[in-house]
Formats: C-alpha cells, structure tokens, sequence
C-alpha cells in the first residue's frame, strides 16, 4: 500500500462513503460501483466548462491501484486537462481515507481520463462556449 496525502488546495469533486452493499465476493467494493462514481466526478467540471448538459463518449483510461473498503471516505478530484470544439478530457484522481478514528492513512486508489461532448436540447454535440 502506498500511503499519501489529500492534494492540497483543491476541493473534491465528489466524496462518498461506500456502504456493504458496493461490495463483491471479496469484501472489497466493486469496481463498477468506483467507475460510477468516477464518472459522476468527473461529469462535474465538464459541465461547467461547457456551461450546460455533456455526455461521456470515452474511458480513455483507467487505472486501479488500492481497494476500496467499506467505510472509507473516498474523495474523487477532478479537473479539466483539455478541450476540442465540443469535446472536454477530465482528469479524475481517487484517494481514500482509511479509517476515521485520526489514525487511518490515506491512499490513491484510482486515475482516470474520460471524455465528454457538450450536447445541446436536440442531444447533438454543440461547440463548447470560449
């Protein structure tokens, strides 16, 4: 386990406590429930930066690195790394804290890049506002 810190002075996007029914057979929570979550995350600071509705067209990638258990505080971090002329690349960095009693550590569980398209009322890629 590669123990680490919160990144200082930028908030989450997105922070969740997984309940025991995220996990699988293992005791560990899906990965599924984590890419959910990541895309929620990263949804976020796409839709700002298109000032309206975006949808997610690609997993670019994603990378797991630590588990995630029940009762961690999972904190997604997300921000924009690029932009097309309807398209936004969002980098999403996952961290939990492991137990909460001020002894637990805290790990990077998780990275992901996705990518959104801006999409207007008839749900067709429009240009993202300069």
């Amino acid at each position: 386990m590669s123990e680490t810190q919160l990144p200082e002075g930028r908030q989450p996007a997105l922070r969740i406590i997984p309940m025991p029914a995220d996990t699988n057979a293992h005791g560990t929570i899906f990965g599924g429930w984590v890419m959910a979550q990541v895309d929620l995350a990263g949804s976020i600071p796409a839709f700002e930066r298109a000032r309206g509705p975006v949808v997610t067209v690609a997993v670019n990638s994603f990378v797991f690195k630590e588990p995630v258990f029940v009762g961690d505080v999972v904190s997604f971090y997300a921000a924009v790394v690029k932009t097309g002329h309807t398209s936004i690349t969002v980098g999403v960095e996952v961290f939990a804290q492991r137990g909460r009693d001020g002894r637990g550590s805290v790990v990077k569980v998780t990275e992901a890049t996705l990518t959104y398209v801006a999409i207007g009322a008839d749900r067709k890629p429009r240009q993202l506002p300069l």
